[in-house]
């Protein structure tokens, strides 16, 4: 089983990030191949860096042969839609596969994320998924995406200190981390706080894992049947 990590940014090192995160749980046989878009933003965070990352995704995903799912390593669930008209393989966004799992196991999550500016379209997908009333909140810890990628940076911490005040305040019995950025670091957070700390990245390749083997296909029928020819470019 070979499965597709795309990364819709340009920073290879946070690609690196993911993709080790992604093999840590892949099954012995599955190939992991993390891959990032080579054309649009350095991070992704609000709708304008999405829109401007799309084009770049898209040509990976067209251009990547021999793929058995396709994971979308952006917790905006960048592009989703559109990717599964390009193919009837499995198309997984992190922060659909995250919000799902934690509703399987609490009864309330809440959601850490970078910038404040990213709150509403986290928000916007929990509505579209129906999860929203599972949602305690959807909280920013102020923290840029890149400075994730810097190692003497205090990210880590004030990510700690936002889930600490979610459990404090929002009740949460779950924490769903809101960036593929930080997906090196859920194991050590949830030891720390005592309760379920998801990363998107490991719940994607899970469920892709799991819906390759059950041979479930994307429809090709209503919104998500391939675009015409003369409309992929």
């Amino acid at each position: 089983m070979r499965i597709l990590v795309v990364n819709p940014n340009t920073t290879t090192s946070m690609t690196e990030k993911i993709g080790a995160a992604a093999r840590r749980v892949a099954s012995e046989g599955t190939d992991i191949l993390a891959v990032n878009s080579t054309s649009g933003p350095e991070s992704i965070e609000g709708f304008y860096d999405e829109a401007m990352s799309l084009a770049g995704m898209f040509t990976v995903i067209r251009t990547t042969p021999d793929y058995d799912a396709v994971v979308i390593a952006c917790f905006d669930d960048t592009g989703l839609d559109a990717a599964r008209c390009l193919t009837d393989k499995p198309v997984i966004g992190i922060g659909e596969a995250g919000y799902h799992m934690a509703s399987m196991i609490a009864n309330k999550f809440s959601v850490v994320t970078t910038l404040a500016r990213s709150v509403p379209a986290l928000e916007h997908n929990l509505h579209r998924y129906g999860l929203m009333a599972r949602c305690s909140r959807v909280r920013s810890s102020e923290v840029a995406v890149l400075e994730l990628e810097h190692p003497g940076s205090d990210a880590c911490n004030r990510i700690s200190a936002e889930i600490g005040r979610a459990v404090a305040e929002d009740r949460a019995e779950a924490i769903v981390l809101g960036c593929a950025g930080m997906a090196d670091l859920a194991d050590a957070l949830a030891k720390e706080h005592g309760l379920p700390v998801l990363d998107g990245v490991t719940c994607a390749v899970g469920l892709a894992e799991a819906m390759v083997r059950m041979r479930i296909r994307t429809s090709r029928l209503g919104g998500y049947s391939p675009p015409p020819a003369h409309k992929v470019v």
